[in-house]
């Protein structure tokens, strides 16, 4: 059992403002923190089940680092997730690398996109892809909420975010880079020719992209369908649209 003063610091890193405050967060589960315990990221502490150390053959841990055996019922206790059996650590939030020009290469930007598990599938798509990295707009949901890490599954160790003001950076970019975006009435993505370089800008999927961000695109992207469905689901559009980015490399 971890201390009330442990338990409360770990309980206070689910909302934002105490994340932002003592510059940590939250991983939680198996895979996630193997991922972790792998990377450069630095890590506080970590709580464990035994279960979880013997899976993990002895879980190896760098020396120094605070480590706490408890119970799965504690670690549910102390985290977001609904049953945790594996693992828990605090992180701390890694410094932001400098923004690069996406002139060479592609970079995923979201616009509004507030649900925590669909910007953490998209990071993972941002890794799967090899993009420069992910860049949200103010009211996209915090890239270190716990539901959004988890949906990385491991990815958040890899992709560098940013968070912008997004029309006022798609607007001081250079003139030659591209901002593409989807849209119902833009052009058919499968008899596009695209190379992976500029921006991709995607909305959310109740109100797709804003007045504001949508006056900066250069090329709109329609994803063809044939079926009844009214939209398809930011996460799913975006990995269509990545797709076709990288179908000629």
């Amino acid at each position: 059992m971890v201390s009330k003063a442990v338990a409360k610091y770990v309980q206070s890193l689910h909302q934002k403002k105490y994340r932002q405050r003592h510059g940590a967060f939250l991983v939680e589960g198996a895979k996630n923190v193997r991922e972790l315990l792998s990377s450069a990221l630095t890590v506080e502490r970590v709580l464990y089940t035994a279960g979880f150390a013997a899976a993990a053959d002895g879980l190896a841990l760098p020396a120094g680092l605070p480590a706490d055996e408890v119970s799965s019922d504690e670690l549910t206790r102390l985290g977001t997730l609904q049953t945790n059996d594996a693992a828990l650590a605090v992180v701390r939030i890694p410094d932001e690398q400098p923004l690069p020009t996406p002139s060479g290469e592609l970079l995923l930007a979201l616009d509004q996109v507030r649900d925590p598990g669909n910007v953490g599938t998209l990071i993972r798509l941002a890794d799967w892809y090899g993009l420069a990295g992910v860049l949200l707009s103010e009211s996209c949901a915090d890239a270190w909420n716990a539901k959004t890490v988890a949906a990385t599954m491991g990815s958040f160790t890899r992709v560098p975010v940013w968070q912008r003001p997004l029309p006022e950076w798609l607007a001081a970019l250079p003139a030659q880079v591209p901002v593409f975006g989807a849209d119902l009435h833009g052009d058919n993505v499968h008899r596009q020719r695209l190379r992976p370089a500029g921006v991709l800008v995607m909305g959310s999927e109740s109100h797709g992209l804003t007045p504001e961000v949508e006056a900066h695109l250069t090329q709109r992207l329609h994803i063809p369908g044939r079926g009844g469905a009214e939209s398809l689901n930011v996460a799913i559009s975006a990995a269509i649209l990545l797709d076709n980015f990288f179908r000629h490399e």
